[in-house]
């Protein structure tokens, strides 16, 4: 397994210690390498799937923190920083792992390890379950929801309302929604807003900048806005 990995830290020297970590590790490849978090969130490939962002915390505009609820939730943060007490911090944004520099090789290779045991334990997961509903709680109820239904689904605090076909109320269940967003299949569902995930297959009219569910527009936000032009573009004529 080849793992795409991409630096984001404003020190040099330590952007050019983890670019030389990745390129002699032969199940690593480098795909892109950023001096600030604002430059990785502009430029990351658009075309390619990361699945480790080394990521360093104390930046100007953007810290690592900030950063990190940006991304794909199938990309595995490892936070590398040179302070200690934000380690808490970073398991609440679901990150793989905390390095402090110096890093040494050896620490890399532990981290980079998790990572590839991840990725292999999400195949396996993937193809052994078949992605075609969810169960959620709503009203003391435990309901069944076939993926296929689901049209979008909008964050309110620690709720969400899952909007779906053929149904003029949607249904609230308890649950924030990056944790939702990391139980939904990420190439059937994308995240386009803090507050709004929707189904790709369901996307037919998108206008001035947001998507159009019959009488409802979805807003498009800027954090948000890369990957949902990656998938247009690779399907756009």
């Amino acid at each position: 397994m080849i793992l795409n990995c991409a630096v984001v830290d404003d020190e040099p020297l330590a952007l050019e210690l983890l670019e030389s970590y990745v390129e002699k590790t032969s199940f690593l490849r480098l795909v892109g390498k950023y001096s600030s978090a604002v430059e990785a969130m502009t430029e990351i490939p658009l075309h390619e799937e990361v699945h480790i962002l080394f990521l360093d915390i104390q930046m100007p505009e953007l810290n690592g923190l900030e950063f990190s609820q940006m991304v794909s939730p199938d990309t595995r943060i490892i936070f590398v920083t040179a302070f200690g007490q934000y380690a808490l911090d970073s398991y609440k944004v679901n990150a793989l792992d905390y390095l402090l520099k110096p890093v040494s090789y050896t620490d890399f290779l532990q981290s980079v390890n998790k990572a590839v045991r991840w990725y292999e334990l999400k195949q396996k997961a993937d193809s052994s379950v078949e992605e075609d509903c969810i169960y959620v709680k709503s009203d003391y109820k435990l309901l069944r929801i076939g993926l296929d239904r689901i049209l979008y689904i909008e964050g309110l605090k620690d709720y969400v309302k899952i909007h779906v076909e053929d149904s003029p109320k949607a249904i609230l269940s308890l649950i924030s929604m990056k944790a939702l967003e990391e139980k939904l299949p990420s190439h059937r569902f994308i995240r386009v807003h803090r507050s709004f995930i929707v189904q790709k297959s369901k996307i037919e009219v998108i206008d001035r900048g947001r998507i159009v569910f019959g009488k409802e527009y979805i807003p498009i936000s800027d954090g948000y806005k890369q990957g949902l032009q990656t998938y247009l573009s690779s399907r756009s004529i």
